[in-house]
């Protein structure tokens, strides 16, 4: 797959005002001339590996901190919010929010911060330890190369002893950390899937969790304690001032790790471009779950060796989303705070443990091959309310000719027009819309009744 163009000026231009240079200077001490750094500042042209080398050589610049450094979070980012129906009559195109980001990166992020405290659908993100952790993860797009790195080279390792993953990381919690894993029995841990025990030195795991989930129960602790130097840096630079917030992140990034683990990332990618990213396939090659493979899918971002962007969704039946990532996608489908009924995610509960693939198409033109199939969690005995989920799996459709789920479909055909849920949406016409947009009135018209009858100002 080919490379995205790294577009940077904003990070470049603040490395240079940091040092109190002119570009003119700047350009002689990086050995390039100072119109070819003019152009890299307003985003005409990309930043090269060369050039990200001499930055880092002659001004002490970290290359890592390109993935958290976009103004609002990017292009997509931004024209994410600017679909939003307040600004549907300003017609702002591609073309001017790139230039909005090269000429002010200050002034997008502000706005960015702005929208995101007064424009969300409750008004309170800044008070949702979830929605603050979402937007961290979302910062660095889900994907956190020094915990790759960092389980990849354990992975490694620990194949060269034994094919047994969940063997090995069990004994090596006990003999480097001194912590057993023991499975216990339900009617021991009736209330619990999982618990620390630090006085016994144990690990204690309920019986009712599936091979799956004991390896990845196991793998978050054994990421707490080995990879506690990658995660608390994460934490830190994160600067979550709500405690929940810190806290959620954490335990993500630990998630992430135990991912990691089980899923290294080269061979991960490897058997996903030689499956097609068949996702059943492979959950049983790497003894995961249907729902760690998805996420799994999100963080493909390695420089030098990306996978497709994958966004992930995961709802319950009421259509409340519990999980989101966007990754590299910059999917609105993932980060919108509601759905459209359209979407085919919400009838994966018809059909449990099917996948089901649907070709959608946004209002602004985005077309997307999407899939959902329901996961249920550990833990649930007989008699007992359990729950239930739905797990969306989306790439663009341009990008999913490769996908074993695209087989004998064709992509540039017919899609399903789906919006963002009715209050973001200005399709005409809807017969499944509940309300109207956000910022346009209803109109009624005692003589005429349209396929909805919710219909608004502009319709």
């Amino acid at each position: 797959m080919a490379e995205r163009k790294l577009l940077a000026g904003h990070a470049v231009r603040r490395v240079r005002r940091k040092a109190g240079l002119t570009q003119a200077a700047m350009a002689e001490a990086l050995g390039i001339s100072a119109s070819y750094l003019n152009l890299v500042e307003r985003n005409g042209r990309p930043v090269s590996a060369g050039l990200l080398v001499r930055l880092a050589e002659r001004f002490d610049f970290d290359p890592r901190a390109l993935a958290a450094a976009e103004p609002g979070g990017g292009a997509d980012a931004i024209r994410r919010r600017l679909a939003d129906p307040l600004f549907a009559d300003l017609e702002i195109d591609r073309n001017e929010v790139a230039e909005w980001l090269a000429a002010a990166p200050g002034g997008a992020e502000a706005f960015a911060r702005a929208f995101d405290r007064g424009g969300a659908a409750d008004g309170a993100v800044e008070d949702n330890p979830g929605a603050l952790a979402r937007q961290a993860i979302e910062r660095w797009r889900n994907h956190f190369a020094d915990l790759d790195a960092h389980a990849e080279a354990l992975a490694d390792e620990l194949r060269l002893g034994s094919d047994d993953l969940y063997g090995a990381v069990a004994e090596r919690l006990r003999v480097k950390h001194h912590l057993a894993v023991r499975v216990l029995p339900v009617d021991v841990m009736p209330d619990l899937l999982l618990r620390l025990d630090l006085h016994a030195r144990q690990l204690q795991l309920s019986e009712l969790l599936d091979r799956a989930s004991r390896m990845f129960a196991a793998a978050s602790q054994l990421a707490q304690i080995e990879a506690r130097t990658e995660i608390d840096a994460l934490t830190d630079g994160a600067e979550l001032a709500d405690r929940g917030a810190e806290k959620l992140f954490r335990r993500h990034l630990a998630s992430y790790w135990a991912a990691a683990l089980m899923m290294p990332y080269g061979r991960f990618l490897r058997a996903c471009e030689a499956t097609g990213y068949d996702v059943e396939l492979l959950q049983r090659r790497f003894g995961a779950g249907f729902e760690q493979v998805a996420h799994r899918l999100t963080t493909l971002q390695r420089v030098g060796a990306r996978g497709l962007p994958f966004f992930m969704v995961r709802i319950d039946r009421a259509g409340q989303a519990s999980k989101r990532y966007a990754g590299a996608s910059g999917a609105a489908l993932a980060l919108a705070e509601e759905r459209c009924p359209l979407w085919r995610l919400h009838h994966a509960f018809d059909r449990p443990g099917v996948l089901t693939t649907q070709l959608v198409a946004l209002l602004d033109g985005e077309r997307w091959l999407t899939m959902a199939r329901t996961v249920t969690p550990q833990g649930r005995r007989v008699g007992a309310v359990g729950a239930e989920f739905a797990i969306g799996l989306g790439v663009e459709a341009s990008q999913a000719g490769s996908l074993a789920a695209a087989r004998g479909l064709d992509l540039t055909g017919e899609a399903t027009p789906i919006g963002l849920g009715c209050a973001a949406c200005l399709r005409h016409d809807c017969p499944q819309r509940s309300l109207p947009p956000r910022g346009r009135a209803l109109t009624i018209n005692e003589r005429e009744r349209r396929p909805s009858a919710l219909t608004f100002a502009g319709d």
